[in-house]
């Protein structure tokens, strides 16, 4: 049994990612931006052994979702799951609160970043961004999902002990995704899933390395665009997030 911590988990793929964890036997803290999104969550937060509310767009509310999920922990595992399409909280939801909750947070065994098949759509260019909105550019979303994704593997490599991916979910029909969203729904958080409770015996991928720093779709490991895996990016893209948060990654 394991304890696993899931932001942005009162609908869509991290609600249908609690679901599936409790019924597994695992224990799942829930989180909501607020309390009325949380009561969405229905029959799944009365099963969770714990709830954490904060909107991760407001960096200070952030902060206090660490100390919250810290109550509850230490964590085998955190799901980053959180995250939104459009509007001035692009960054915030999806780059600089996985970074902060990731930094604030007690190191769990494992870690898993949600990113998107449209990072490779990103622009490995920090200067000029705005991070407490969408920003100058059009393709904010693509930028935070390449940032994220470049997170999970900066995280990766400076704490061996943890093993941390980056997952595209797909395009699922889901409240952000969209009805017509073509992928499916019930795909959407196995791997997630997986990746956060896999058993030791399956620590190692096929070809016998450590299932760490991967871009992972539907169990697969897929190559994520080039400046993730670049360190001096990720070195630049880590000064960046602790100089507009002030919080540091240990």
């Amino acid at each position: 049994m394991a304890r696993i911590f899931i932001t942005g988990s009162a609908g869509g793929l991290g609600l249908n990612a609690a679901r599936a964890l409790m019924q597994q036997g695992h224990d799942v803290v829930l989180h909501a931006r607020n309390t009325s999104r949380l009561a969405d969550a229905g029959a799944v937060r009365e099963q969770a052994v714990g709830t954490v509310v904060g909107d991760l767009a407001d960096l200070a509310e952030t902060v206090r979702v660490a100390e919250q999920a810290g109550e509850y922990g230490p964590f085998d595992a955190v799901i980053h799951n959180a995250g939104v399409y459009s509007g001035n909280g692009i960054f915030s939801v999806n780059t600089v609160a996985p970074y902060v909750l990731t930094a604030l947070m007690a190191r769990p065994r494992r870690v898993v970043y949600i990113s998107s098949g449209m990072h490779r759509s990103g622009t490995p260019d920090l200067e000029g961004i705005d991070w407490t909105n969408a920003g100058r550019r059009p393709a904010a979303y693509s930028d935070s999902k390449l940032y994220v994704t470049a997170l999970s593997a900066a995280v990766a490599g400076r704490w061996p002990d943890v093993e941390s991916n980056a997952v595209d979910p797909g395009w699922v029909p889901t409240r952000m995704g969209g009805r017509s969203a073509p992928d499916d729904l019930e795909l959407g958080h196995v791997t997630q899933v997986w990746l956060a409770t896999r058993d030791s015996a399956d620590s190692a991928d096929s070809a016998g390395g450590r299932v760490s720093g991967g871009y992972w779709f539907h169990q697969q490991r897929r190559e994520p665009h080039p400046a993730v895996k670049d360190a001096a990016f990720q070195a630049e893209l880590l000064e960046a997030l602790e100089r507009h948060t002030g919080v540091a990654l240990p």
